[in-house]
């Protein structure tokens, strides 16, 4: 008990005397674990929209009109028969084991969606609902059966094409998982400065206390016991700066995603301060990770003894 009391009295001695480099050790701490629990957050955001999105996925299949190619549609039009055959083959026929629902637009129905959706302008005061294709739009078990119904209606007689959102929403979600992958490696560069920070104030309070360190060592004090008020000044910095940042990732979790997001696009199921908890925990690991690292390797180094 009286060891662990003197290490902790050498250690905050320590971080009295070296102010501004444990403030930079905070401050470098604080600001790279933001950015691993800001990507942390963002690929949590993206795996909860990926699911969001592919559960409600739907396949298009658009059929012949009066006014599509010959080249897709040499019969023309839709015919009853061949429309009464695609539903056959979503309830009873090939795709109805892939099929979850679907539902059938007219013409009329995907004109009056379009305009809902781009608003009354000039360029589409002119639209009617001749120029819009009649479709079926299907809901699947599972979206990775995509390709398996596309197949099946592809060639279909009476359907023009086939299409559906996948290729958008892997886009998209690439374009995210860019910018989590960004943020890591900002994150990354700002962690390996906490390191060299964290080695350099280590450096500097072994050096201001060589002659100290040096009477222990010869009236028989081990080497922990000399090396581990180091080691407790740089988790205690890294820890406060973990801190820190665990309380950015709870604001950006909570208040940006939780509240401001979610009304901004109310379509969207934002995270919350929840996810943010389970990512706590595992900031203040790195923090202590790295401050053990960096500070038993500098004493190791440079501590002579």
């Amino acid at each position: 008990m009286n060891r662990l009391l003197y290490m902790l009295g050498e250690t905050f001695s320590s971080l009295r005397r070296n102010v501004a480099m444990v403030a930079s050790v905070i401050l470098v701490t604080f600001i790279s674990l933001t950015f691993v629990g800001s990507a942390a957050l963002m690929q949590t955001q993206v795996n909860q929209m990926t699911g969001d999105f592919y559960d409600r996925l739907e396949l298009s299949v658009f059929l012949c009109t009066e006014n599509s190619p010959q080249s897709a549609c040499p019969t023309g039009a839709v015919s009853s028969d061949q429309r009464d055959s695609l539903e056959h083959t979503l309830t009873d026929g090939a795709a109805s084991q892939y099929v979850a629902s679907y539902r059938h637009e007219t013409q009329q129905e995907a004109l009056d969606d379009f305009l809902e959706t781009r608003g009354e302008s000039s360029r589409t005061a002119s639209l009617t609902a001749s120029d819009m294709p009649e479709s079926y739009r299907v809901l699947l078990h599972e979206p990775e059966e995509f390709p398996v119904v596309t197949e099946l209606f592809g060639s279909a007689p009476g359907v023009e094409s086939v299409a559906d959102q996948q290729e958008v929403l892997d886009q998209i979600f690439s374009i995210l998982n860019g910018l989590t992958m960004v943020a890591l490696i900002i994150a990354g560069v700002m962690i390996v400065c906490a390191l060299l920070l964290v080695a350099t104030t280590i450096r500097l309070s072994a050096f201001s206390r060589r002659r100290e360190t040096g009477i222990m060592r010869l009236v028989g004090a081990s080497k922990s016991m000399i090396r581990m008020p180091f080691v407790f000044e740089g988790v205690i910095a890294a820890l406060i700066g973990g801190l820190l940042a665990c309380a950015a990732t709870w604001v950006v979790a909570e208040f940006v995603l939780g509240q401001w997001m979610s009304q901004q696009v109310p379509s969207i199921h934002f995270i919350d301060s929840a996810q943010a908890w389970i990512i706590m925990p595992g900031l203040l690991a790195i923090a202590v990770v790295l401050a053990v690292i960096a500070s038993w390797v500098t004493v190791r180094r440079y501590l002579r003894v």
